[in-house]
């Protein structure tokens, strides 16, 4: 903000003026240290106390020098701060009446409760891909860090209905419950599935016991952050060359230029009831098809040549990105 940087150099300006004007005073009358300062006080405030002590005429002269200069360095100095103030004031109301602006736009979103570290990571993944979402925290300090980088917040108690449906929840896509407390993240979980019951549910859950209660209470899939870290620190024992492959392929900023990403087969697609032979991904796009998601049938992995795929099918497909591109135009129908 220019009016606050305005400001601090005013106050630097002032406080060498006040040290300038103690040693002037000193040095030209003679004067004790305090009373060379108080008379710089005294002067740049415009009380109008009477002179401590006489003023020879090279003192008046410097005086006079002081009061031209350090009052009108403290009517500028008041005059922008009421400017930084009114900036701040403004900006503060103007950018939540836009937040909430576009809080009311949002439409196939995620709604990522808890601005702690799992929140936060979860929301950095989300803004590199460009999907909307929202924060929800009941803590305004942790949201006020994150707010400057252009992600929507919204402060409140996500365990409260009115707080999902400010979130518009029933237009939302997904929800990340990650809160601290495996507590708390139940309550958003069984509040959330009752305001939306095709909503999909990520909770976070620090105790084992906790998972299968999450479960009933309607989340989609529990995530521990301590038994994922602990798996991965023992495959990095066990399988090292592993991860680090997978590490590579799944990096935006990987040594190989690699992406595993899932798509949708869509109704129209021309990939809609061939086999994986027939369809010619991996000949004509370059596209590994690592599994197949169907619906009510789970994954099959390393799908044979011979395997149909079907419309409504999730391709787990890993190549470069603009082959995953072209693959999923392909998929979704776009390329009719």
């Amino acid at each position: 903000m220019k009016a606050l940087r305005n400001l601090k150099i005013i106050v630097a300006a002032l406080t060498v003026l006040v040290a300038a004007g103690t040693v002037g005073f000193h040095l030209i009358e003679g004067w004790p240290w305090f009373d060379g300062f108080y008379m710089v006080v005294t002067t740049f405030t415009t009380i109008g106390y009477q002179e401590i002590h006489p003023l020879s005429h090279p003192g008046r002269v410097f005086n006079v020098t002081l009061i031209i200069l350090g009052v009108g360095l403290l009517f500028l100095g008041i005059g922008t701060a009421t400017q930084a103030l009114l900036e701040f004031e403004l900006g503060q109301f103007f950018g939540k009446r836009r937040m909430e602006r576009d809080i009311e736009r949002l439409s196939g979103h995620y709604i990522l409760c808890g601005a702690g570290r799992v929140g936060r990571s979860a929301a950095r993944e989300l803004a590199r891909e460009s999907m909307p979402f929202v924060v929800v925290e009941n803590d305004p300090e942790k949201l006020a860090k994150y707010s400057d980088g252009g992600w929507l917040t919204l402060v409140g108690d996500a365990t409260q209905e009115k707080i999902l449906r400010d979130a518009h929840i029933e237009r939302a896509r997904g929800l990340v419950a990650a809160t601290t407390t495996d507590a708390t993240n139940m309550y958003i979980v069984l509040t959330a599935r009752s305001l939306n019951p095709k909503l999909r549910i990520i909770a976070r859950a620090s105790e084992e016991q906790a998972e299968k209660h999450l479960i009933s209470a309607g989340a989609d899939t529990v995530i521990s952050p301590y038994t994922f870290a602990g798996h991965r620190i023992a495959q990095s024992f066990l399988r090292p060359h592993v991860l680090d492959f997978l590490d590579i392929a799944t990096a935006r900023e990987g040594k190989l230029d690699l992406e595993i990403e899932e798509v949708l087969v869509e109704n129209g697609s021309s990939f809609a009831g061939t086999t994986i032979e027939g369809s010619r991904i991996r000949q004509e796009m370059g596209v590994i098809v690592l599994a197949i998601k169907r619906t009510g049938a789970g994954m099959r992995f390393n799908p044979a040549p011979e395997d149909r795929i079907e419309a409504g099918d999730y391709l787990i497909a890993m190549g470069e990105p603009a082959s995953l591109r072209r693959l999923e135009d392909t998929a979704t129908a776009r390329t009719r």
